[in-house]
Parts: structure tokens; C-alpha cells; sequence
């Protein structure tokens, strides 16, 4: 069973930064990709940015040259560094990773942060 357990969410007020981390947890060999999605009150879930095995990373176009995705690969943990935050921001963020199966690959996803842009 595994468990990805988020952190770092709050209440920030235009043009700060957060920085967001999760942990995958239990019995783990491998993970694929690991990425960041978020949603907002009335909206769909979006993907926010998401980085591979070996470090290649992809942006929304929204979040571009402002926020940065990481992995510690020997933690099994990813990170998200959000600077010069905007309103438009503001929502839940969940984590996900992808484990290799036997069947092809199969996502996990965590709790879910609140992330809250205001003055």
C-alpha cells in the first residue's frame, strides 16, 4: 500500500512564496512521473507541472518562470516552489505519482493542500 502525504499549504498574500512537498510512502520500488494539480472552488481539476524519472519537467503555461517542481528521487518526495504568487492561485493542490505494475502504470494521488492567495 502506498500513502502520499502532502505539505506546506496556507494562507500567503500576493507575491509570496510557499513551497509544497510530498511524500510517497510505504512499500515502494519505483516511481514514474510525480506532478502537482490543483482546483479551484467551481473548477475543474488542472495540472499544475509534473517531472519525470530523470528530471524533465512540464508547466502549465499559467504557472511558467513562477513556480518550480523538484524531486528528491532517494526520498521519494516532490516538491513544489511557488513564488510571486497570485489570487488566481488559490485552490486545492493534490499530488500525484505514478507506480510501474506488473499491468502498466498506476497513479496515486494525495489529500489535497489548501493553498490561499489574499491580502
Amino acid at each position: 500500500q502506498v500513502e502520499l502525504v502532502e505539505s506546506g499549504g496556507g494562507l500567503v498574500q500576493p507575491g509570496g512564496s510557499l513551497r509544497l512537498s510530498c511524500a510517497a510512502k510505504g512499500s515502494i520500488v519505483s516511481i514514474d512521473l510525480m506532478g502537482w494539480y490543483r482546483q479551484a472552488p467551481g473548477k475543474e481539476r488542472e495540472l499544475v507541472a509534473t517531472v519525470t524519472g530523470n528530471g524533465s519537467t512540464n508547466y502549465a503555461d499559467s504557472v511558467k518562470e513562477r513556480f518550480t517542481i523538484s524531486r528528491d528521487n532517494a526520498k521519494n518526495t516532490v516538491y513544489l516552489q511557488m513564488n510571486s504568487l497570485k489570487p488566481e492561485d488559490t485552490a486545492v493542490y493534490y499530488c500525484r505519482a505514478d507506480f510501474p505494475t506488473v499491468v502498466g502504470l498506476y497513479d496515486y494521488w494525495g489529500q489535497g493542500t489548501q493553498v490561499t492567495v489574499s491580502s
